[in-house]
């Protein structure tokens, strides 16, 4: 897809690549908010986590290892929310595949709210 930023990553000249294996790279750019964050991607444009082959599942958890092998050395987070949001209602904004790693700190303001989070909030209950 010539017009995809995780296709091709030169497209957004702020995201770099830090890491890549056979299939799949992990991408970060400058993130204000949560140091060290990035993605991992599939190569091949995959619109989401339910298309991946189990070569590309293989590759993402190598690279997986890899990158928290390597935040664990230059961040030393106390944890990771790491997770895939899948379609619109799902919060997918980019329509290829990526796997969000996000280092966490206990200093932050947000520490301790997981991706389970969104589960408990009676706010959120659907009405049927």
């Amino acid at each position: 897809m010539s017009d995809c930023v995780f296709c091709m990553p030169e497209l957004d000249m702020d995201q770099r690549i830090v890491f890549e294996n056979e299939s799949c790279m992990f991408l970060q750019k400058d993130q204000p908010v949560l140091k060290g964050s990035g993605l991992i991607v599939p190569k091949a444009h995959k619109r989401t986590v339910f298309d991946l082959s189990s070569k590309e599942w293989s590759d993402t958890q190598e690279m997986l290892l890899r990158v928290k092998h390597w935040l664990d050395e230059i961040w030393r987070p106390e944890g990771y929310n790491i997770g895939y949001n899948c379609g619109e209602v799902g919060g997918q904004h980019i329509f290829h595949a990526h796997l969000h790693v996000i280092p966490r700190f206990s200093d932050e303001p947000y520490a301790g709210r997981g991706l389970r989070h969104w589960l408990k909030q009676e706010a959120n209950r659907r009405n049927t």
